[in-house]
């Protein structure tokens, strides 16, 4: 299970080698996102809280990455934290993510994104439930939910 601690020191001495890579050209990537999608994952940008299909999702299933496909985040570990956007405990594999520390808007975040394809996802937080303590605060935009099927 992932920690702040991991999490620190990703952003700082290097992310897990992914499964895979994904690269595009800018334009390859306008051709397969919708405009929002382009604006969020590919020039980091931030939809509006509460704004998100995800949000209120509560199906069983997977969130991938919009861009690639990449499975990122599992339904069991997503919570409600009041924030506006979809918010998890622990990305699917630890070599899912990648972290990036971020000094915008006059903070220090932790940006994370698909580590297959480089897509912004969002950040993650120190302040989720316990046991990993982490909130991963993503845009619905982002991600696509790969439902479960039914059994029956």
């Amino acid at each position: 299970m992932l920690t702040w601690k991991d999490v620190i020191h990703f952003s700082v001495n290097g992310n897990p080698e992914p499964d895979q890579r994904v690269e595009k050209t800018e334009l390859e990537w306008k051709d397969v996102l919708t405009p929002q999608q382009f604006k969020i994952t590919r020039k980091k940008g931030t939809e509006a809280p509460h704004s998100g299909v995800l949000c209120s999702a509560q199906e069983a299933g997977k969130y991938e990455c919009i861009c690639c496909a990449t499975p990122l985040f599992d339904s069991t570990i997503k919570f409600e934290s009041g924030t506006g956007w979809p918010s998890f405990t622990q990305p699917i594999k630890e070599n899912a993510i990648k972290y990036h520390k971020d000094t915008s808007f006059g903070m220090i975040r932790v940006e994370v994104m698909c580590n297959t394809c480089d897509a912004h996802l969002g950040h993650v937080f120190p302040d989720g439930p316990e046991p990993s303590g982490l909130r991963y605060c993503i845009n619905s935009e982002s991600m696509q939910l790969e439902k479960e099927e039914a059994n029956g």
